[in-house]
């Protein structure tokens, strides 16, 4: 609660024109006073300019001068919002309103047309990094696509140069198809207050699917998994959930070297549903960590071409969604561990 009583915009309006009016009031008292007194032999002389005239001059001036002031102090924070409104429009947004003002209103208008600037300015810095990091991950798989084409059209290839320039091609492509992807996603989702198209399925199954699918990621490596699913409904949006298991356990035998292991877990309680997904691989530092979440933030910039930055930061906007949680704990050297929680009544 403020310390100060609240004046409303109005009461500053009429306390203005009160004090014009009292000092117009004062200022004839005084011109009157001084006329009985001393006024009327100037006029018996031929004063060519009559006293109540002359009062009325003065009145008038110096009432002029007085509302051109308060007009001045009332009109200029209206005056600093359109020159501010201007600059923001033409777009610069290092704009800031002076918040002290005498008028509780004024201040308010000026607290919040601050924050407004600052939100526009986060997310025109927002827009700006999206755009450049965009730029730059399509920009690596394009260029691998434009110089292995022209690799292709050499005449004297031989078939293993032919398929290893071909597959790098492909391999590309598919990284452009997956990247473009992704960005429509988390961009439709980040635009979404609710998830549609729930249902009610299996968890611990739908996990289980995930590591079939990942089966030609983590074999080749003789990843050992260590499983404890217990049964499990959820009502959620199957197709969504799915994508984040596919992508904190790709992330996991990613960063898990030959013949690590990972842990996948499932449990519950009355309110919550509980999944654990943990490798012993390289881990992360607090950096790291702290930014993991981050779109388009690569923390390992040596595996940079193995992703894009955004399989973690979709999968907690999915979480985010679901009225669910996503938490990591992790150290270098010694893996790091996911906790996903979900309502356990899809609520």
């Amino acid at each position: 609660m403020r310390s100060r009583k609240n004046r409303g915009l109005w009461w500053y309006f009429v306390s203005m024109v009160f004090v014009i009016i009292l000092s117009f009031v004062l200022i004839m008292a005084v011109l009157a006073y001084l006329y009985f007194r001393v006024g009327s032999n100037t006029w018996e002389h031929g004063n060519p300019f009559p006293p109540i005239l002359t009062m009325m001059l003065f009145s008038l001036v110096i009432g002029t001068t007085i509302s051109i002031m308060v007009g001045r102090k009332i009109l200029a924070p209206i005056a600093d919002f359109s020159r501010a409104a201007k600059e923001i429009a033409s777009g610069n947004f290092d704009i800031y309103l002076n918040e002290s003002h005498r008028v509780n209103e004024i201040s308010d208008v000026a607290h919040h047309f601050n924050i407004m600037v600052q939100e526009l300015r986060s997310i025109e810095t927002l827009r700006n990094d999206f755009v450049v990091n965009v730029s730059h991950e399509f920009k690596t798989p394009i260029a691998a696509i434009e110089g292995y084409a022209m690799l292709l059209q050499e005449e004297d290839l031989s078939k293993e140069e032919h398929a290893e320039y071909t597959g790098m091609i492909i391999d590309s492509a598919r990284q452009l198809s997956t990247l473009s992807g992704n960005i429509l996603k988390i961009s439709k989702l980040e635009n979404q207050e609710m998830l549609t198209e729930q249902t009610e399925y299996n968890l611990d199954e739908q996990l289980r699917q995930a590591l079939l699918l990942l089966e030609a990621f983590w074999s080749p490596k003789q990843l050992s998994l260590n499983i404890d699913l217990e049964e499990q409904r959820y009502y959620g949006n199957e197709e969504l959930i799915m994508q984040v298991w596919l992508n904190v356990l790709g992330n996991a035998v990613k960063f898990t070297p030959e013949g690590g292991e990972i842990s996948v877990s499932l449990h519950s309680d009355e309110s919550w549903i509980y999944v654990v997904i943990s490798d012993n691989g390289i881990g992360m530092t607090p950096k790291i960590r702290k930014h993991v979440f981050e779109k388009f933030y690569q923390g390992d910039p040596a595996r940079a071409a193995e992703g894009n930055g955004l399989g973690l930061p979709l999968a907690a906007r999915i979480i985010s969604l679901s009225k669910g949680t996503i938490e990591v704990s992790s150290e270098p050297g010694r893996g790091s561990t996911f906790t996903i929680k979900l309502p356990a009544a899809g609520e």
